[in-house]
Formats: structure tokens, sequence, C-alpha cells
């Protein structure tokens, strides 16, 4: 029995079996997922206007927590672009980003983010208590695109004054004041700044292309620090990065006066990071990996998000590079997460001082790199060839992104998810039903099939009815009926594929039957499951139905009701047809 066969069900189930073959793999792949984790959590940080110490302690405490709850074996967590892009947002919405709070004390805005980390880690916890996972998972990957290219633009934008050292204020967060900012201040820009800018960002690009394997960031970040430490390029103008302090994060608790101005933040902040972590986890399982349960993801992407909240971090999320770049290494469990920790623990006790050498045009050169990638115009081909509605969404959601910011474009996106589901809930549930050429019925109509009994309209319910959906079926089965030539005598309407007796449902079937009797119409039910034809007797009218003969077990018999001149036609079409088990599709 290994070690790890004592623990707790809930705790480090990804270290289920685990083989001490596995260690050295594990470490290597921590290891090589560190040195991309820390330089770009510590560039993140300061796409959300914090210092970059902020960055590197995201990649302790809240990994660590990930690695013991999280589902994903090799999900490698931190932070992300989208996430700090948020965070900024929020803060600046709060009155405590760093970018515009010159009249407030940095330890105020420190406090904010850190309280704004452990809302996100609140808010993911409220999620899983209420099992909400599901939910939230089915907002439409439009927005997710929308998002992603709105953050894409945005911080590529918002990284031009340091990679140009431009002179130009960097109190205006959106897309289109920066761009205006950068624009008129491109006469001041630093020709060295620009310079080492450039090299920089084609070395990422050229490594990533000829040596995929070579960590970029780590490269361009050494050469960045040999350049300040040998040369005089800092008494020449190059901005360096804030000192970074030596030692480990301390506890920071709540600023509780901030919890009501950083709570809608904190939900869209909770939303994103859970739906990055999600589907980053989802790309990376591999076959012999049990599958991703998104409420397990809940508890430990909030379980992390509340411990980096106490130790002053950003809002943790799973993060695709990463997480790429720990499962090409060979990782195999979260024995790899915990490694990148103790990395980014080493740095702050030991290389602090060597990171204050950093040129702040570096890090924005990882940061432009990375987030260049989230602006794909071929997602948006892709919606405009599958689904215009889809395309429209992310459309809408990247243009309110780049205009009113980043947290309205999330409840935006989140609006217009919602009123997909519910247009498409609202719809009838109501399909032609026809015979099929070897007997039994189908939704598909053959071409040569046998022609439906004549003046007998056969309708296949699609799903269980409910209040969206009742009144379209209604209408729509009452429709069809008036808009037949000859009128039919009866409507039968097969229910194979109700799971449910639901009050829309008995409510709808008998305002339906009202309405075709007063039209001369006989309406016939069949092949409703026994589960829903006895949870639909305590409805006086479908009792009254079934004692009428108008409740049949199967679509034959219902149409042997209802031509009974027919009847020993059907039922050897019943005993040809419906007897082999074909059932409508």
């Amino acid at each position: 029995m290994d070690a790890t066969s004592a623990l707790p069900g809930w705790l480090a189930p990804s270290l289920r079996g685990y083989r001490r073959t596995w260690l050295r793999a594990d470490v290597v792949a921590g290891l090589a997922a560190g040195v991309v984790v820390v330089p770009q959590a510590m560039a993140y940080a300061t796409i959300a206007g914090l210092p970059v110490a902020v960055g590197l302690y995201t990649c302790m405490v809240p990994v660590v927590l990930y690695a013991l709850l999280g589902g994903s074996h090799t999900l490698s967590v931190s932070t992300t672009s989208t996430i700090a892009v948020l965070t900024a947002s929020t803060l600046a919405a709060a009155g405590g980003s760093a970018g515009g709070a010159a009249d407030q004390a940095a330890d105020d805005v420190l406090g904010a983010a850190f309280t704004l980390t452990a809302l996100v880690g609140a808010c993911l916890l409220a999620m899983r208590l209420f099992r909400l996972g599901s939910l939230v998972e089915q907002i439409s990957p439009a927005t997710l695109t929308g998002v992603k290219t709105g953050v894409g633009l945005t911080v590529a934008v918002a990284q031009l004054p340091t990679l140009l050292g431009l002179a130009t204020p960097a109190d205006d967060p959106g897309f289109l004041g920066a761009l205006g900012g950068v624009v008129s201040a491109l006469s001041t820009t630093h020709v060295l700044t620009a310079v080492v800018s450039a090299a920089a960002v084609g070395t990422l690009l050229v490594l990533r292309r000829v040596a995929p394997r070579v960590p970029g960031a780590l490269v361009v970040v050494a050469a960045s620090i040999l350049l300040v430490a040998l040369t005089d390029v800092e008494d020449r103008g190059l901005a360096l990065i804030e000192p970074v302090p030596a030692g480990l994060p301390g506890v920071s608790l709540p600023v509780w006066d901030e919890v009501v101005r950083l709570l809608p933040g904190a939900l869209a902040i909770a939303v994103m990071a859970f739906l990055e972590t999600v589907l980053v986890a989802r790309a990376q399982r591999q076959r012999s990996e049990p599958a991703i349960d998104s409420d397990r993801e809940l508890l430990a992407v909030g379980v992390a998000a509340l411990g980096g909240g106490l130790s002053q971090c950003l809002p943790p999320a799973g993060g695709f590079s990463q997480s790429a770049v720990n499962l090409g290494a060979g990782a195999r469990t979260q024995v790899s997460g915990i490694t990148t920790a103790a990395l980014a623990v080493l740095v702050a006790l030991f290389l602090a001082p060597v990171l204050s050498d950093l040129p702040a045009a570096t890090l924005a050169t990882l940061v432009l790199v990375a987030v260049v990638g989230l602006v794909s115009p071929a997602e948006f081909v892709r919606l405009y060839r599958i689904d215009r509605t889809e395309l429209w969404v992310a459309a809408i959601t990247t243009a309110i992104g780049l205009t009113a910011g980043l947290l309205p474009a999330v409840g935006a996106g989140v609006v217009l998810t919602l009123f997909l589901v519910l247009r498409a809930v609202s719809r009838s549930a109501v399909r032609p039903l026809h015979p099929a050429p070897d007997g039994g019925w189908t939704t598909n109509p053959p071409p040569d099939g046998e022609a439906a009994p004549p003046r007998l309209m056969l309708l296949h319910l699609d799903r269980t009815i409910y209040t969206g959906n009742a009144r379209p079926t209604q209408d729509a089965v009452l429709a069809a009926a008036l808009a037949a030539d000859p009128p039919p005598r009866a409507v039968v309407l097969e229910g194979t594929a109700v799971e449910r007796a639901t009050v829309p449902l008995l409510d709808a079937v008998e305002g339906l039957d009202a309405d075709l009797a007063r039209e001369g119409i006989r309406l016939l039910l069949a092949a409703f499951p026994a589960r829903v034809r006895r949870r639909a007797t305590v409805s006086a009218w479908w009792a009254a139905a079934e004692r009428d003969g108008r409740v049949l077990p199967t679509v034959g018999a219902a149409v042997a009701a209802a031509a009974p001149e027919r009847a020993a036609e059907q039922a050897t079409e019943e005993a040809t047809g419906e007897a082999t088990g074909e059932a409508p599709a």
C-alpha cells in the first residue's frame, strides 16, 4: 500500500498511486514551468498596477493549495493576463488602482488588491457550495473569445509606453484612451528602450519558433539583467522595475470597508478564473486520468484564491502556456506544481536583489508576446462560418471591452449568454413524425417512405416542456393543425423524449386540447414514459384523457385509435416496426 492511500479522498487526488519513478520527471517539469511562470507572473502584476513582487508571491501559496486540492494532474497555476486586467479594472472602478490613485497610499492599494483576491476565493467557494460549476460553464465560448480579444488588444496597447519609453500619462486604462496617448507621445520615444524591447521581442519569437523547448522568458530576463549589470544602460535612461524585496510574503488581512465596492469585480474575476482553469485542465487531461470535475475545480481554485488573498497574491487561475510547458516537460502529477512553488520561494529568498536590475521594458515584452496570442482572427472566421449569432456575441463583447472596459464586457457577455440560452429553451419543442420505411416512426422524413395516415397529424416532442417552451410548443402544434389541408381529424403527440411531468407540460396539453377541440380536432398522447404518465395522473385533465382512451402506450396504438378502420393494418405495423425497438430520433 503506497503512502498516499492513507490520505482523505478530497486531498491530493493527483497523487493517488504515486510512484517514485515519477519524481524526477515531476521535478524537472516543475522547474521548466517555473522558469516560465515566475517572470510571467511578475509581468502580469504590472498589468494590474501592482509591484512585481505580488506576481512572484502568486507562484507560492496558491500553487501549493491547488496542488493539494485540484483534480488536474498537470495544470500549472499562477495568474493570467485576463485575470490581471480584470484586477486592474476592478481596482480602478473601486478607486484603488495604482495607475489612478496618485492621492492614495500604496498600502491602501495593496490592501484593496489582496482583499479582492480573497473575495474571488469566497465567490468561487460560494459557487461550489451551491454546485454552480456546470451552470457557469454554460457561458458562451464566443463570450470568452470577445473578452480575450479585448484583453489582448487593451494590454498590448498599455505596454507600448513602457516598450518605447514614452512620456505618456498612465491613468487611462481604456484601449482608446491609451492608444490616443501613445500616438500623441510617439515623438518622445526613447531609442535605447525601444531597441532593448525590439531585441527582447525578437528573441522570444525566434526561440518560440526554432527552439520551443528553450525557456525564452528566462533567456530574455537573464540577458536583460546582465545588460544592466555590465553596461551603463541605466545611466542612459533605461528604466528598471521597482526593487523587489527579499523574503517571503507576510499575512494580509482583508480590508472589510472595501468588500462592497470590490464584490462585483470579484464575481467577474471568479467566473473567468474558473472558466480558464477548467478549459486548460480539460485540454491537458490525459486518457489515464479521471475526468475533470467542475465542482472540485471550484473548490481548489477557491481555496487557492482565499489563501492567496491572505498571502499578498493576485487571483490565481490555470494558464495555458505554462501548463503546456509543464506537460511537455513530462509532468505526471501536481508534485510539479509544488516544485514550481519551491522555485518561486528560492527566487524570493536569494535572487530578489538580482531581479531589481531587470528593465521594465523586458517585463513589458513578456506581457506583449503572451497577450498577442489571445487575439485570434481565425476564431472570428470560425464563428462566422458556423454561427453568425455567436459571432455577434464575440464582436459585441470585444467592442464593449475596448470602449467601456473589460468588467462591463464580462457582464455583457454573461447577459448575452443568458439571452441565447433563454432563446434556445423558448423555442418550440415539436417536430413532425413520419412512418419509417421499415416500420416504426422517425423524425427524419424518408424520401420514398410511406405517407402518413390521411387526415392524421403525427408530432414528436423533442424534450421536456418547461415554462420557456410551453407556449411556443402549444402555439406551434395549433398552427400546424390549422395550416394542414385538409385539416386533420386528430393530432397524435408522441412523447418518448419527455423526461419529466411538469406543470407547464400539463397546462400546455390541456390548453392545446381545448384549442384543438374548438376546431373539431381530437388530441391523442402517445408513448410517454411510464414514470411521466404516473406523475401526470395527478392532473384531472390527464386522468380524464386516460379514461377516455386518449393516452396510448405507442404511436401505433394512437394511430389505430384515431382511425379505427385501419386498426388491423396498424397492428401489423406495430408488430413489424415498433416491436423491433426502433424509437423516433
